[in-house]
């Protein structure tokens, strides 16, 4: 994944509205309370999604079909398969249709791969990976082939972002409310993620003329970028800071 890594500047923070950066700041202290309420019985944002689900198999979903929203559309779950690597595990977020804005539509596409189709045309979010504590290390994108989904331009799928929410109790109110907050946290990484995805394709489309880049299974992770809570919220703070004191 390295070859595709990044990381955001400071200078990126600076130039949100503050608006947002309230937004974001909010999420992390809704994510900090979430791991509060965990750690005080023992427990933590992967075991929470687990537990209950028997013997722990590679590649297989967790909790068992998904954890979905029927009001938002907002989709996610677990799995694992990246052995030999400081990841755990990582969790793939999803919007279907019927709770993206009207207009948006799949990018035109010629190739013989069925996509996903009507209210099942659901677009990849972002990916989160996690350590073996059960704490985030990571955000990635991926090709299409990966989650099978329809695919979008980035800017809609960043439309899509405003969108996600899991707002029930299963599998774990704390895990619902803290991958809800952590697409608000580190939005500024997600978009630039998101906007990589179509750079990245773009350019492996021109450089493997006749292959269908989609299902291209030499193209897997589009972008990756280490991340750290406490990290990300202070310079929020920071950057809140700066707009206090240019008012």
């Amino acid at each position: 994944m390295n070859d595709k890594a990044f990381e955001i500047d400071n200078d990126v923070f600076t130039n949100l509205f503050r608006m947002q950066l309230e937004r974001m700041a909010d999420a992390g202290a809704q994510i900090v309370e979430c791991y509060r309420v965990l750690q005080k019985g023992g427990l933590n944002i992967v075991g929470e999604v687990l537990k209950g689900q028997g013997e722990f198999y590679e590649l297989e979903h967790y909790p068992k079909d998904d954890v979905f929203d029927g009001e938002t559309n907002s989709q996610y779950y677990y799995h694992a398969h990246r052995a030999g690597t400081n990841e755990n595990g990582h969790f793939h977020t999803f919007l279907r249709q019927p709770g993206m804005s009207a207009g948006l539509s799949p990018v035109p596409y010629s190739g013989t791969e069925p996509w996903p189709q009507g209210s099942d045309a659901l677009s990849h979010l972002i990916g989160i990976s996690m350590d073996a504590y059960g704490f985030p290390i990571g955000l990635f994108t991926t090709n299409r082939w990966v989650t099978a989904e329809a695919w979008y331009k980035a800017e809609d799928v960043i439309i899509m972002l405003d969108h996600f929410r899991i707002d029930h109790a299963y599998p774990s109110w704390p895990v619902n409310l803290w991958i809800s907050a952590m697409l608000v946290l580190f939005r500024p990484q997600i978009e630039a993620l998101i906007r990589q995805r179509d750079q990245v394709v773009t350019n492996w489309e021109c450089r493997h003329k006749g292959v269908d880049v989609y299902e291209d299974r030499e193209l897997e992770i589009t972008g990756y970028t280490s991340i750290n809570v406490e990290q990300q919220i202070r310079r929020v703070v920071a950057a809140i800071g700066k707009h206090g004191m240019s008012a």
